[in-house]
C-alpha cells in the first residue's frame, strides 16, 4: 500500500513540475508505466464497457488497461478495470463470482432475451408471488445455462450476436454455471425484481428467458444493475462523472486501489528483500508446513511481487505469475 501511495505522490509531483514548464516535456523516466491497480467504475447505462476502458485510457494517458467481465450498454454497477501490470490478473479477477439486480418483465419473449429485443411471443401473465418464488428455486444450485444468441460468443470465428443480426441460425452449446442465490426483491406484475448471486459467465438475460419459459408466460429482462463483482462492489464504484472530473485536475490517481486488493480473498505471504530477488527469477521460496494452496507475495513496501502456488512435496511457494520484473 505505501508502495503505491509513494509513486501516486511522486506522479503528482512531477504532472506540476511539467505543467510549470508550459511545453510538453519528453519522459526521461515513464513513470505513468510504472502504475499498476484498479478502478472500480460505476458504469452508467448506455456506454458500453469497452467505451469505458477507452475513456480511462485517454484519461490516464495508460494505454494498458482492460476490464475484467462485460456489461451491456443496458446495464449499469460494478465495472472492474485493471491498469498497468495489474492487466496480468485478469483471468483470476474476470473468473470472481458476481451479483446483481435484474428488473424481469413477464409475459413476453424477445429474441435478444432483454427489452432491445423483437417480441417473439406474449401471454397473459396469471403468476402469483408465490409461484414466482417457487419457481425461482428451481434456478438456485449448478444448473446448465444456453447463452443468448445476440451474444459476444464466438462460433467458427464469428460472434453470436453477428449471425443472429444476418439472419443465420445460432446454435450454442449449454454451459455449466452455479447460482448461489436467487431472492424475489420487489414483486410488482407483470414486472419482478430480483437479486442474482452468480458465478462469472452467467447470463441474466437467458435466466429471465428461461424463468419465463418455466412460468409458461415468458419473460425479458428490462433492467440490470451489477452490485458486485469479485470483492469489489458499489461502495467501491466510482460514477463515472467524478472519475472524469478527476481526470480533468489531474487527481484521478485518489480512486486507485492497489493491485493487491483485487484478489484479497487470497492469502497473504510476506516477502523479504531476498525472497523478491528469488520470486521475479523464478525461484520458489520456503513456506510454512500446511500453507493454503495459493497466495499473494507481497513485499515489506506492500508491493504485489508474486501469485504463489504451494508445493505440498517440497513445502515450498512456487511463483505461478510474476510482477514488476
Amino acid at each position: 500500500m505505501y508502495f503505491l501511495q509513494d509513486l501516486v505522490k511522486l506522479i503528482h509531483v512531477w504532472e506540476k513540475y511539467k505543467k510549470e514548464q508550459g511545453r510538453n516535456m519528453e519522459d526521461n523516466f515513464d513513470v505513468k508505466n510504472a502504475i499498476s491497480g484498479v478502478l472500480v467504475v460505476d458504469k452508467p447505462i448506455g456506454l458500453t464497457s469497452h467505451d469505458v476502458v477507452q475513456i480511462i485510457r485517454r484519461g490516464t494517458n495508460i494505454r494498458r488497461a482492460g476490464h475484467t467481465g462485460t456489461l451491456d450498454p443496458r446495464a449499469s454497477g460494478v465495472l472492474v478495470v485493471l491498469l498497468g501490470p495489474a492487466v496480468r490478473l485478469s483471468e483470476y479477477v474476470s473468473a470472481s463470482d458476481k451479483r446483481y439486480q435484474a428488473i424481469i418483465r413477464l409475459g413476453a419473449t424477445t429474441d435478444t432475451y432483454d427489452a432491445d429485443g423483437t417480441i417473439t411471443a406474449s401471454s397473459p401473465v396469471n403468476i402469483t408471488e408465490e409461484q414466482f418464488e417457487n419457481t425461482l428455486k428451481q434456478f438456485v444450485g449448478e444448473i446448465e445455462q444456453t447463452p443468448p444468441p445476440f451474444s459476444a460468443i464466438k462460433v467458427k470465428g464469428k460472434r453470436a450476436y453477428e449471425m443472429a443480426r444476418e439472419g443465420e441460425e445460432v446454435d450454442l452449446a449449454p454451459r455449466k454455471i452455479n447460482v448461489y442465490n436467487l431472492e424475489l426483491l420487489e414483486w410488482a406484475p407483470p414486472e419482478a425484481v430480483i437479486d442474482v448471486y452468480c458465478s462469472s459467465g452467467t447470463y441474466v438475460r437467458s435466466l429471465a428467458n428461461d424463468l419465463g419459459e418455466a412460468l409458461g408466460c415468458g419473460a425479458h429482462l428490462v433492467g440490470l444493475r451489477r452490485t458486485k463483482s469479485g470483492r469489489f462492489t458499489l461502495r467501491d464504484a466510482i460514477p463515472m462523472r467524478k472519475l472524469r472530473e478527476g481526470f480533468e485536475a489531474g487527481n484521478w490517481y485518489q480512486f486507485l486501489i492497489p493491485a493487491a486488493e483485487a484478489l484479497s480473498d487470497w492469502p497473504v505471504v510476506e516477502v523479504t528483500h531476498d525472497q523478491v530477488d528469488a520470486l521475479r527469477h523464478g525461484n520458489r521460496i520456503p513456506a510454512e508446513p500446511g500453507s493454503p494452496e495459493r497466495g499473494r507475495g507481497i513485499s515489506e513496501a506492500g508491493e504485489l511481487v508474486a501469485l504463489l502456488e504451494f508445493n505440498a512435496e517440497t513445502q515450498e511457494w512456487q511463483p505461478k505469475k510474476v510482477f514488476f520484473s
